[in-house]
């Protein structure tokens, strides 16, 4: 029995008999979609964050930075790739944990490694993948985002590129190992709260706007029409949706929603979900902030790892969902 199937027929009674919109018509079908992914995205947030924040709550940053300061290079980049799953990472807080990894005395490309997953892969992507396409993608996604993550940190690793980070960086060695106060699970409980209500006061619009725009497509664009400009047999789509991906600014809350109606309409999965990577893990407001702890050719080149990683990911996902 699908477990959606009694929100399914609420959002068909809100339609069709409290809202007396006939059965068929284009607006019928796509105010059925809002209305239903709307509530069944909130539903698994609510459920999802809360139980990542619980485990959240036993990683403090400065645990994190004890974790992979000690450890050797493959090692800490694999650990770091993990933790950046469970921790919250977004434009406005890459200063600050940059900071804060490389004055611990965590290896560079290990810190690279922690910035490339944290955005690219976050319980919001993870639960509305699962919600709209199932375990099988959410796998692929979270597995292909991991090895990105590995790959780039190991790369900028081996390059030496220390020198591309400004001087002052250096100049405050921090001990990692700072005090910890360990919480209760009252005050996990309180907490766990707390994060998941502040991070759905602050994803919902882009819910409402990314579902919003996929309910429009889903009802008034053509099947065919973006098929035909970005279908599976389009060599070039990959490429070209990274790189459309990348002046944009949004997160997974808004650019997931997108991926379920442009892969409905006949765009291949691995060129939305290249699309929906490179706005969540090279957003150009991330370079910008960045700009002010590393040189531009750094960011180039943490850019160009990361954009063929993105472009590898989009194709081995059309290659294997075929």
């Amino acid at each position: 029995m699908d477990i959606w199937q009694p929100l399914k027929l609420l959002a068909d009674w809100l339609v069709y008999n409290v809202f007396s919109i006939a059965h068929g018509t284009i607006f019928g079908e796509a105010l059925n979609f809002f209305i239903y992914d709307t509530i069944k995205i909130l539903i698994l947030l609510t459920v999802i964050i809360y139980v990542v924040s619980i485990i959240r709550s036993f990683l403090p940053p400065e645990k994190i930075r004890g974790i992979l300061s000690k450890k050797y290079p493959f090692v800490g980049n694999i650990l770091a790739s993990l933790l950046g799953i469970i921790t919250p990472f977004c434009s406005c807080s890459a200063v600050p944990l940059f900071l804060g990894f490389v004055e611990a005395g965590v290896p560079l490309g290990v810190t690279f490694s922690f910035l490339v997953a944290s955005p690219m892969i976050n319980e919001v992507a993870l639960v509305l993948l699962i919600g709209m396409f199932g375990w099988r993608v959410a796998l692929i996604y979270v597995v292909s985002g991991l090895i990105i993550s590995i790959v780039a940190g190991l790369v900028i690793g081996k390059l030496k590129v220390e020198n591309l980070v400004a001087d002052f960086v250096y100049k405050h060695k921090i001990d990692g190992d700072a005090n910890i106060t360990e919480m209760s699970w009252k005050e996990r409980h309180s907490y766990a709260i707390s994060y998941t209500l502040d991070i759905i006061k602050k994803v919902w619009p882009y819910i409402l706007v990314g579902i919003g725009i996929g309910a429009w497509i889903h009802g008034y664009v053509p099947t065919d029409f973006l098929a035909r400009y970005a279908g599976r047999d389009k060599w070039y789509a990959v490429p070209l949706a990274t790189l459309i991906g990348i002046p944009l600014y949004s997160n997974a809350a808004g650019v997931i929603p997108l991926v379920s109606v442009l892969t409905e309409k006949g765009v291949a999965m691995g060129t939305t979900l290249a699309f929906m990577m490179a706005v969540t893990g090279l957003s150009l407001p991330e370079f910008m902030i960045l700009k002010k702890v590393i040189k531009t050719k750094l960011i180039v080149i943490f850019a160009i790892v990361v954009g063929i990683g993105i472009m590898f990911t989009g194709y081995l996902f059309n290659f294997v969902l075929k």
